[in-house]
């Protein structure tokens, strides 16, 4: 039989489960052998399986486009991705640096602004940062805790080193998809699993109850737990379920929620009403309280934000600790790391530019044909331009936007992501992959084994968003006993 590797063909990039010279590498070689002893046939069998399995499940997300809100079954390729954990450890470590020195600065930033004070950080970009919120300054949410739910970047460059691309502080998702495509996977290579030591993801909604539980008012013995939800035409709907469900919270939307004259927030419940203690809430914070921000919201609720400044409810996360999801902000992180730990970064961040500096705006001006510019607060791949790829066209209107609006730009090199082999009709083929780990922070700290491994399924694509054709797989971290 015709090995499934023989014309396997690895880009420049890093890849993932083969060395240059198309070998497997040493924690992937069980993986590689089982891979290769199945042959094709029995993988597209398994490819069937996996595709039935999720519509079974009901695993969907949302994609917006002009036809309307449309319910996709979650993209999935059933060919797993293997780190080492013994270089897991440096990378979980490292992770939990990097939250622990954002909280600092979150914290700070509402508070003394010693960031700022010592001219670490200019202070416009903070006045200037759409997510930070005045109607915070002065709160100290407990553990002094802003963000308690990261979902951060990660990406390998050609040297095989993980760096940070991005922190998501606000209201990160992707966690259910990650603990489905541990399920699927399941289905799928059953017997694999068996054989290797795989490190479990199944145990996050228990670490994440445990999270919320921390963080109540201490005044509160047994604390009440809801998810906070825009609704069933949110693209993360399913997610918002999913964790409701697997914590045993109530799934609630706005108007099953009330903020009475003693600043305490109650859910509607058949049997009259009941104190709620902590809200994980799914909803952006402009949305959270039209008594304090978007007047006109019918997602929150009215008087959210007073019944949290009261100390009468936590919200997760803490609204205002999107100051620090800005792409400018990112670029500080290392000095965070330095200046409030007292420690170096385990983790490195992307070289980046900020467009608001003349010197770095003058260069990045002169190289748009080989970055990517990236706007400091959108998210899901939108509104940014990737140079290498982009017309001549593109990059001579994106250089007018970012001259009109630099504070609202950054640039990075166009890094060479990582690939790992992925099922492209009846044959592997490298597919270039990020990796969002989520990092749980109350009382103590917790990082996923792995995470969500992003796929972008089109050939020499390096976009992974699912909302723009990119599809995921399972992460195995796994103990190799070496």
């Amino acid at each position: 039989m015709v090995s499934l590797w023989n014309d396997y063909s690895s880009t420049n990039a890093y890849d993932e489960m083969r060395c240059c010279a198309n070998q497997a590498r040493p924690s992937s070689q069980r993986l590689s052998d089982y891979l290769d002893k199945l042959g094709r046939t029995a993988l597209e069998v398994r490819k069937t399986a996996a595709e039935l399995a999720i519509i079974e499940m009901g695993i969907t997300f949302t994609v917006y486009n002009e036809e309307g809100n449309i319910d996709r079954a979650w993209p999935f390729d059933i060919i797993p991705r293997i780190i080492d954990n013994k270089e897991w450890l440096s990378v979980e470590a490292g992770l939990k640096q990097r939250l622990n020195a954002l909280n600092c600065f979150i914290d700070d930033m509402y508070n003394e602004q010693l960031f700022i004070k010592e001219n670490l950080i200019p202070a416009y970009i903070i006045k200037s940062s759409k997510n930070f919120l005045p109607e915070c300054i002065g709160m100290r949410p407990r553990f002094g805790t802003w963000a308690n739910i990261c979902g951060s970047d990660l990406i390998r460059d050609k040297d095989g080193t993980f760096y940070v691309l991005e922190d998501n502080l606000r209201v990160p998702s992707g966690v259910s998809y990650m603990i489905e495509n541990r399920v699927i996977t399941k289905k799928v290579f059953p017997e694999l699993l068996q054989d290797l030591d795989v490190l479990p993801v199944d145990d996050y909604p228990a670490h994440l109850f445990e999270m919320l539980l921390s963080v109540a008012p201490a005044h509160r013995e047994t604390p009440r737990i809801v998810v906070l939800t825009p609704g069933i035409y949110n693209s993360a709907y399913f997610e918002h379920a999913f964790l409701a469900q697997q914590i045993g919270a109530e799934l609630v939307e706005g108007d099953d929620l009330i903020v009475l004259d003693d600043d305490c927030v109650y859910m509607r419940t058949i049997d009259g009403l009941a104190q709620v203690d902590v809200i994980y809430r799914r909803i952006d914070d402009q949305f959270l309280d039209p008594e304090v921000f978007r007047k006109n919201s019918v997602l929150g609720v009215k008087g959210l934000i007073r019944s949290w400044k009261a100390g009468n409810v936590s919200l997760v996360n803490a609204p205002g600790s999107g100051v620090a999801d800005d792409k400018v902000v990112y670029a500080y992180v290392p000095q965070m790391i330095r200046y409030y730990l007292n420690e170096e970064p385990i983790l490195p961040n992307v070289p980046t530019y900020l467009c608001s500096e003349p010197e770095q705006l003058n260069y990045v001006l002169k190289h748009m044909q080989e970055l990517v510019i990236k706007p400091a607060n959108e998210s899901g791949g939108y509104g940014m331009l990737i140079g290498p790829h982009a017309t001549q066209e593109q990059i001579a209107e994106f250089r007018q936007i970012v001259k009109a609006q630099p504070r609202n730009y950054i640039a990075q090199p166009t890094l060479a992501l990582s690939t790992c082999p992925t099922l492209c009709d009846d044959r592997l083929e490298p597919r270039h992959i990020d990796l969002r780990p989520f990092i749980l922070q109350g009382e103590s700290s917790y990082v996923t084994a792995g995470g969500l491994t992003r796929v972008a399924m089109n050939k020499g694509s390096l976009v992974v968003n699912s909302s723009q054709g990119g599809g995921s797989k399972d992460t195995w971290v796994i103990n190799t006993g070496k």
